[in-house]
This record gives structure tokens, C-alpha cells and sequence, in this order.
């Protein structure tokens, strides 16, 4: 793979050739889909290079879960591959049993988070995963922004143990990161240094975050800028480290408010370093059949939202 023009594909698409690497350097890597692997961006990448560690459930997920819980027991490493509604609403009970509660390592891949889903509305614009995930024992939760990022936290997936979740992003986005990019788990990367605020965001909304912070220097106002790829364990010492400088903090989400990253930023310094916070995302609501736009506009989160947020923050 080549890994200076990485930013230049589909994310998904890197999914599936990073799902190859892991697959040639261990072959107890296997790569279970629920009969969206084109979405996924594993078909025909991994179907026709590893057909042996391909396994296409079918339209149930319930099981899939099932299926990759067994393989577990015979020392496989599973990586389960979904819309993240399907993901994560529609099998919480056979993961929390089968994955969390067993301790089993199994990896789930939730595919087209929040409004990503576009087109196919409310049913499929999950915007809790992130909240349920978090509150599940013995679950990794992670939200990459990039192909850099990405291929670094899949790698981790595979080579540590336990039950983990990830959002993927499938559609082409611009790199935060580079070819040397290395993903730690509970830490948060600084990607602008200021005194004002403190940013929080995460996955998709880091991109945003990044332009509204650019344009609020302008203005000059300094925004510390925390992305979060690793929502648990969550980056407590680097939020900390960050308000005490700024003293305000607003976060930034493709999810629902309640209980996923802003959730996470609230609890945290409610009880070690209690400063004003201003939560963006969705408020509460299903999703819809809408461009990504009017959705922002809607519930309040897009770039303009987010430099409003920081400048009273910032008072």
C-alpha cells in the first residue's frame, strides 16, 4: 500500500487493502460482513485476495456477531463489518453477551456514522452508537478522521486484545495525519495550540473543527484544539491539561449530545476541573432524508455553529 497518497482513496476502500495487510501478516485475521461488503469497501479487495478469511453472513447481523464470538475460541480475530445502526442498535444485546460480557475479541466496524448516511435518513443515521458503546464493560471505542488514522487504529485493533468498536468514514476526506502517524489509545492529539478555548472533536467533525479554528485565529482567537480518535478509554489528562488554560470547552459530534463524546468531556470535568462547556451535534433527534448542510444548520453544528460556540466561550 502506498502510504504517501493514502488521503487520495475512499476510506472504505482503505479498509479493506489495511484488512489485507492484517490478513498476510496474521491469518487468524478474518473479515465477516453482513452482506454490505461493497459498501464496506471489502468486496472485492478482500473477497478476491483472501477468500479463505472472507466470510458474508448474510442480511443477519445478530448472527454475524454469533459467528465472530466463536471464532474467538479458536484463537481467530474477527473484525464484524456494518452499517453502524446494524452495528451497534440492532445487536446490542448479542454483543453484550457474546463480546463484552465473555470478554471475547471480537472487532466491530461501524460503517457511514450520523448524517454520513445521507440519503438513506433516519432509519440508518445512527447517532447513539457512540453513547452505547461507551457505556458497554469491556469496550474499546474509537473514531478515526482520516485514512492515516484509520490504518493506525485497525492495526491496533488487531494486535491487542478485547471487544472494541470503530467508526469508519467511508468517503474520501482530506489527511490530518501522515504515513508516520501512530494511534494511542486514550490519548488525544493537539492539532491547534490556543489560550481562549478548548475544542473537542471527533471522527468526521474534526475536519470542521480544524477550518473553524483556522478562521477564529484570524479573529484572534486561540483555540486548543483536542481531537479525540479514542472516546474509551477517554484522553481525561490531556482535556485537564488543556482547561486549565482555557478555562471553556465546547465539543464538536456527529452523534447525539447525550451521552458520546460531549457526554464524556461533561463527566469528566464535572468531576475534576468543572468549567463552562458548550455541546455540539445533534440535540436529541432522529435523523432524515437531507443534505449534510441542512443538517448543520438544523441542530447547530457545522462550522459557523462551532466559531459562534468558541467566540462566547471565549468572552
Amino acid at each position: 500500500m502506498n502510504l504517501k497518497n493514502l488521503y487520495e482513496q475512499e476510506i472504505r476502500f482503505v479498509y479493506g487493502q489495511v484488512m489485507n495487510e492484517l490478513i498476510e501478516k496474521n491469518p487468524n485475521v478474518f473479515c465477516l460482513e453482513a452482506d454490505l461488503s461493497k459498501a464496506s469497501g471489502t468486496n472485492p479487495i478482500v473477497l478476491n485476495e483472501h477468500p479463505k478469511n472472507f466470510i458474508n453472513i448474510g442480511v443477519a447481523e445478530a448472527n454475524m456477531i454469533g459467528v465472530a464470538a466463536g471464532l474467538t475460541a479458536d484463537g481467530k480475530i474477527p473484525f464484524c463489518a456494518t452499517f453502524c445502526c446494524f452495528a451497534t442498535r440492532r445487536v446490542y444485546d448479542q454483543i453484550t453477551i457474546s463480546v463484552a460480557y465473555a470478554n471475547n475479541n471480537v472487532k466491530i466496524i461501524g460503517t457511514g456514522p450520523g448524517i454520513t448516511q445521507g440519503a438513506n435518513g433516519g432509519t440508518h443515521m445512527c447517532f447513539q452508537d457512540i453513547a452505547i458503546m461507551r457505556a458497554m464493560p469491556n469496550m474499546q471505542v474509537f473514531t478515526p478522521c482520516d485514512a492515516y488514522e484509520t490504518r493506525s487504529v485497525l492495526h491496533y485493533m488487531a494486535e491487542n486484545y478485547g471487544g472494541m468498536y470503530m467508526q469508519l468514514l467511508r468517503q474520501q476526506l482530506p489527511a490530518v495525519f501522515d504515513e508516520s502517524y501512530q494511534f494511542q489509545p486514550g490519548k488525544a492529539r493537539k492539532l491547534r495550540d490556543g489560550n481562549h478555548v478548548t475544542l473537542v472533536s471527533s471522527g468526521y467533525m474534526t475536519h470542521f473543527a480544524l477550518k473553524a479554528a483556522d478562521e477564529l485565529a484570524k479573529e484572534g482567537i486561540g483555540v486548543d484544539l483536542l481531537h479525540c480518535p479514542s472516546i474509551k478509554p477517554f484522553p481525561e489528562d490531556d482535556l485537564i491539561e488543556s482547561v486549565r488554560k482555557t478555562n471553556a470547552a465546547a465539543t464538536v459530534e456527529n452523534q447525539n449530545i447525550i451521552g458520546g463524546l460531549g457526554g464524556a468531556v461533561c463527566e469528566t470535568l464535572s468531576e475534576r476541573y468543572p468549567v463552562r462547556v458548550k455541546r455540539l451535534g445533534v440535540p436529541d433527534r432522529f435523523g432524515e432524508i437531507a443534505t449534510e448542510e441542512y443538517l448543520f444548520e438544523k441542530h447547530g453544528f457545522g462550522t459557523e455553529h462551532i466559531k459562534q460556540s468558541c467566540r462566547e466561550l471565549a468572552r
